[in-house]
């Protein structure tokens, strides 16, 4: 067979590979999609349309739980919502290439559905379901294999009784007892779901003494209590000794750090400890890529240590976002066949963790300050002090923002807890973006009533021009400094 020749090849259709495939088209490249499976990825299949559809879906059950106590929801209503939802999306994207490939008159865009390995810097071997094998080049290659689910060895993980994330699309019923391992965001995300179900007594596995580690106590502890609150068991300080199959249920031993060892019995687990590059069988080995000390593609500014290799996303990144991978996707592109202007940057990424209440991020916070060494200065404000929080009785939550120690002010990071916090966080995203000041939001007319009108009145803080005293509302407000891992409590004008 011929050997086709493209001005790029990406490997991998999910979030990452499309938002490349498209961004190429721009420069009006002849590209080629390679996806094994389904196009859409983690993101579609098993990933954030599932669980955030769950969690959607969950929100609004729990409603009806607080006005009717003894309500059970049916599985087969929850799982039509998360089918409905991943055919709209998948319909989005098939009819979009489709159109593509079928009615465009560019003739740019072409696809393949298969298992792609690369033979050698410029050659890609690509294997379709029915076993043909053929070969093709390109000026360029895009690495957009995605992740999955880390498995620990000890564990007999089946997707049945006990799951990953993956797992969660073979469910065929709420179990009356269900436990987490793991306590990061993911875990905590779905350890708030099936709890607003209220179908299964929901039990937490946490090896540190908190929830949530990598964020700040203050959010942790908002994020726990209302856990609790709901019912979730947290087994903190405790580290898993085994987790068996017995009997068709789940059986594990705990050891706390005092000594102390537990044996609890449950129907089903989920196991979130992270996830893992899918570089297997890609034929890195064939290239000479560089490879980090962790045994992921080594990279700089999305560029591999071969140059016109590229790999974006969750195959070569630590943060498994949606939008951070196809932001590298779309910088990757711009490189090969534009110029960027800047490299790509990590201090505004917006993230949003599905919890009760939502929390919303950007930037550093306050342990990440201390660890690096940054003076910074603090506001916090309590959304009991917002109009809009009070109309909707959601009053549980705070905006806190940090900013450099010094009279720029510049907005370095920013967590939102409490209703709507995604929607609140963009306008500190993009200060952090540009390197701008807090005066220009602060002196902005914000809407009335709404939430975001709490992160006005906390630079106002930060400003000494605040309707609120945190000298008077100490409960609610607080103004603060941290330098060299001390926090020194200030008044109203810093």
């Amino acid at each position: 067979m011929a050997i086709d020749h493209y001005d790029l090849i990406v490997i991998g259709g999910g979030p990452s590979g499309f938002a490349g495939a498209m961004r190429a088209l721009d420069f009006k490249k002849n590209v080629l999609l390679v996806e094994k499976t389904g196009l859409g990825g983690t993101e579609v299949f098993n990933g954030v349309m599932t669980s955030k559809t769950l969690w959607e879906y969950s929100k609004k059950v729990r409603q009806v739980r607080d006005l009717i106590p003894n309500y059970e929801v049916k599985f087969e209503d929850s799982d039509k919502e998360v089918r409905e939802a991943v055919r709209a999306r998948r319909s989005i994207i098939n009819n979009h290439l489709r159109i593509l490939l079928e009615e465009s008159t560019q003739h740019l865009f072409h696809l393949e559905k298969g298992r792609a390995s690369l033979l050698g810097r410029n050659e890609v071997s690509i294997q379709r379901d029915n076993g043909e094998t053929f070969t093709v080049t390109a000026d360029f290659i895009l690495l957009c294999t995605g992740s999955r689910p880390r498995y620990l060895p000890h564990i007999p993980i089946d997707e049945r009784i006990i799951l990953t994330s993956d797992g969660i699309r073979h469910m065929r019923d709420f179990q009356k007892s269900l436990v987490i391992l793991g306590a990061g965001v993911i875990g905590c995300e779905f350890a708030t779901i099936f709890s607003n179900f209220g179908n299964s007594k929901v039990f937490l596995i946490d090896k540190a003494d908190r929830i949530l580690p990598f964020e700040d106590a203050d959010v942790a502890a908002i994020v726990a209590e209302s856990l609790e609150k709901n019912g979730v068991e947290v087994h903190k300080g405790a580290s898993l000794v085994r987790m068996d199959i017995v009997e068709g249920e789940v059986e594990y031993e705990l050891e706390y750090k005092d000594g102390r060892h537990e044996v609890n019995r449950v129907q089903q687990a989920l196991v979130s400890v992270g996830r893992q590059p899918n570089i297997e069988n890609l034929g890195l080995e064939n290239t000479g890529i560089r490879m980090t000390d962790r045994g992921a593609i080594w990279r700089d500014d999305t560029q591999t240590s071969i140059p016109h290799i590229y790999a974006a996303g969750d195959v070569a990144a630590d943060l498994s976002l949606v939008n951070v991978g196809e932001s590298e996707a779309r910088h990757a592109v711009e490189r090969m066949f534009g110029e960027p202007g800047r490299r790509l940057s990590y201090e505004n990424i917006s993230t949003i963790m599905f919890l009760d209440p939502e929390v919303a991020a950007v930037g550093i916070n306050e342990q990440e300050a201390i660890r690096r060494g940054i003076p910074v200065k603090v506001v916090k404000l309590d959304y009991s002090l917002l109009t809009r929080a009070i109309a909707m009785h959601k009053t549980k939550g705070f905006f806190k923002i940090l900013v450099t120690n010094d009279h720029a002010m510049r907005i370095l990071g920013m967590r939102a807890v409490g209703a709507h916090a995604s929607s609140a966080i963009e306008g500190v995203a993009y200060l952090i973006h540009t390197q701008q000041g807090i005066r220009e939001l602060a002196d902005m007319i914000h809407p009335h009533p709404s939430i975001i009108e709490g992160i006005q009145e906390a630079l106002r803080m930060l400003l000494g021009t605040s309707i609120y005293k945190p000298e008077v509302l100490k409960d609610r407000l607080q103004c603060y400094v941290i330098e060299n891992g001390v926090k020194t409590t200030v008044g109203t004008v810093f």
